[in-house]
């Protein structure tokens, strides 16, 4: 039996001892499907940006990075501690080499001189042609390519 109370309707459930407010129950059941929904949305944004496959433009903080250690690796691999292996290079061994550090010296140039992701990038490339080039001369001389 419907009772009134101060402008709410108050029912009493059969079993219960107290009042059942039924507007604040859908009031609430409204606010848990909200919740739900706003879950439900914020996965799949989630899914849907995990499964995007275009590959993320690198800002010219990371492209510096990325750039520098390419740089750095060529290097190393130019200043190697088996000097003696180096200096019985046959001629194809002493070309690559030469374009080599050619390579680094251009490439640290470039790094230098860049200020934008793009001009980063080129400097990573031309890095990464000086390491194909140490690639080369290793297999002249013989020796265990890593790259």
């Amino acid at each position: 039996m419907p009772a009134q109370r101060q402008g709410v309707s108050w029912t009493y459930e059969a079993g219960t001892a107290r009042p059942v407010d039924r507007e604040g129950r859908e009031e609430a059941m409204g606010y848990v499907v909200l919740a739900m929904l706003l879950t439900a949305g914020a996965a799949f944004a989630v899914v849907a940006q995990r499964r995007s496959h275009r590959p993320r433009a690198l800002s010219d903080l990371d492209a510096e990075v990325e750039a520098s250690g390419w740089v750095l690796r060529l290097g190393a691999s130019l200043s190697v501690p088996e000097a003696r292996l180096w200096a019985g290079a046959g001629e194809t061994a002493t070309r690559a080499l030469t374009a080599a550090a050619e390579c680094h010296r251009a490439a640290g140039a470039q790094l230098s001189a860049a200020h934008k992701a793009d001009e980063y990038a080129r400097a990573t490339q031309v890095a990464k042609e000086g390491l194909a080039h140490i690639a080369t001369a290793r297999a002249a001389l013989g020796a265990v390519v890593a790259v």
